[in-house]
């Protein structure tokens, strides 16, 4: 598991040994919640324990640090 980035107390990061195929997506831990991102449409996949408020955080981050973390999927899985 790569940690990307923490921000608003959440964690962002991906599994080393993610499916072959599966799209560019981002997977954040925190406040007692977990979801799934994709990348490419910064659409949410699902998600477990966080209100609207939550999310719409987690949204922004993913907006603001988007093209770093396209880079850093790139570089860890090709």
């Amino acid at each position: 598991m790569t940690t990307i980035l923490r921000k608003y107390g959440y964690r962002f990061h991906f599994y080393s040994a993610e499916p072959d195929g599966e799209r560019p997506h981002i997977h954040v831990d925190g406040h007692g919640g977990k979801s799934k991102f994709w990348l490419d449409d910064l659409t949410m996949s699902w998600q477990i324990g966080l209100n609207k408020r939550e999310v719409s955080k987690i949204e922004k981050a993913i907006k603001e640090h988007r093209s770093e973390l396209l880079e850093r999927w790139n570089e860890q899985h090709g």
